[in-house]
């Protein structure tokens, strides 16, 4: 594919922007000119030659111009790992590469390219960490079994985490979130972890210094923090990926879905409700928050995106207004909001955060299932990257005849798939995603109108 210099490219993407009527985008491809990959020797090497792909893009954020280079910090999640059948009533997760540790990299988009370099893995006292589930009964469990290629558990991690958002700390570090606890951390600029916030003030062997609502314990498994930011005000702005499941009952009709507002200095925190586009999906827990970033004290871009009552897949960029939201917290002691519809939510003076389309991706070609990196480059410009999921997926090997979905087996904990209590001969393998999935995509998009 032939790129224009960055510079030309610029000036023929976005002429007159002001004059513009539609979004100008400069769409790039993320390399990794170290030959930086993830090491894979497990059952299904042969169809890796050369590892697996690194998997930046769970977040994004604009660092700043080096001349015209713009350059950004990205994180990746959990590692490599792949769907696979419940083993018993528990979800489960194929990890390729256990001892992956997650990653902060840097990314510079110039002369048409977009390169990610200086890898620094996340770290604490004990050394690198893992993306491993935790234990079952630690703050931020998930219940999930880790199993190898072939299909044997694995052990869990007490320190694992599923990094999905970067945002400044004003130190010189970031903050990030995680879909594990969900936990809110604080590194420097080298990946070691400073402290890391949950839902919870116990088990203090996990480092965990609490200070978060209760209530979010009841995000849906693998599904806690996906976006951060971190306000001009200095309060940090968490979004909870999809609706809260309290008590296994709201996540299929909650209105909305949570986002928390945590003040490092005084440990003050706030809940207000994001209203999702619940008519557009078969239930509501189907809505998942890519990535936010903060305009001012009051206002957040929010990327809203999940399959739609028809499976097609939905990008969409929102102006949120917080500045009249209602602080959840308030009415949680009664009874969580996540139960009530818009007339009850009414009845009880609960405003929800006000929202307004600015860009919907798939109108611009976006075919990446989804977008969990987004940033500010100014404003009236945008950056926007998917997780390319480390390039592999899982497939059904040998299916049998009337059983070609993976949800039709259960995994046995033993190295085999089971249908009705039966052994089979299926298996799960590992294969490559095709492009363009298994490529990291970052966009930078001038916006027709300046985000006032």
């Amino acid at each position: 594919m032939k790129l224009k210099p960055f510079a030309l490219l610029l000036t023929s993407l976005f002429p007159l922007a002001t004059q513009a009527a539609e979004p100008q985008v400069g769409r790039y491809v993320v390399t990794f000119p170290q030959g930086d990959h993830v090491e894979y020797q497990g059952a299904y090497a042969a169809n890796f030659p050369n590892g697996l792909p690194v998997g930046v893009g769970s977040g994004l954020q604009f660092v700043g111009k080096e001349g015209e280079t713009l350059v950004f910090a990205t994180v990746t999640d959990r590692g490599p790992n792949a769907d696979s059948p419940k083993s018993g009533k528990k979800e489960s997760k194929i990890f390729a590469n256990p001892k992956y540790t997650p990653l902060l990299m840097t990314i510079r988009v110039a002369e048409g390219k977009a390169l990610a370099t200086n890898a620094h893995a996340l770290h604490d006292e004990s050394g690198p960490i893992s993306g491993l589930p935790l234990p079952e009964g630690l703050i931020g469990a998930t219940n999930e079994i880790a199993l190898s290629d072939t299909l044997q558990q694995l052990s869990s991690d007490k320190r694992g985490l599923d990094t999905e958002g970067i945002t400044p700390d004003g130190k010189g570090g970031y903050w990030l979130c995680d879909e594990y606890g969900p936990f809110i951390i604080n590194i420097d600029s080298n990946g070691k972890i400073l402290k890391k916030y949950g839902p919870q003030a116990e088990q203090g062997e996990q480092g965990v210094a609490g200070g978060l609502p209760n209530i979010l314990k009841w995000r849906q498994a693998n599904r806690g923090f996906e976006g951060i930011t971190r306000m001009p005000d200095g309060r940090i702005i968490a979004a909870v990926q999809s609706t809260l499941d309290i008590d296994g009952k709201s996540k299929n009709s909650a209105q909305f879905t949570r986002l928390v507002s945590f003040n490092p200095e005084t440990g003050k925190t706030e809940m207000y409700g994001y209203p999702i586009d619940v008519d557009a999906y078969k239930k509501a827990k189907d809505a998942k928050i890519g990535d936010i970033v903060a305009l001012d004290d009051n206002r957040l871009l929010i990327m809203e995106q999940g399959g739609d009552k028809n499976k097609v897949m939905r990008n969409l960029v929102y102006v949120v207004d917080l500045s009249q939201a209602s602080d959840l917290s308030t009415f949680d002691k009664d009874k969580a909001p996540e139960f009530d519809d818009a007339a009850q939510l009414k009845a009880r003076g609960i405003k929800l955060a006000e929202k307004k389309e600015v860009v919907d991706l798939r109108k611009l070609g976006w075919q990446q299932e989804k977008a969990e990196g987004m940033t500010l480059i100014d404003n009236q410009t945008i950056a926007v990257i998917n997780d390319n999921d480390f390039g592999l997926q899982a497939v059904l090997d040998n299916p049998d005849a009337d059983d070609k979905k993976a949800d039709d087996y259960e995994v046995d904990g033993k190295g085999h798939l089971t249908r009705d209590g039966r052994e089979v001969a299926t298996k799960i393998a590992l294969k490559p995603l095709e492009k363009p999935a298994s490529q990291n995509e970052l966009w930078v998009i001038k916006l027709p109108e300046a985000l006032k």
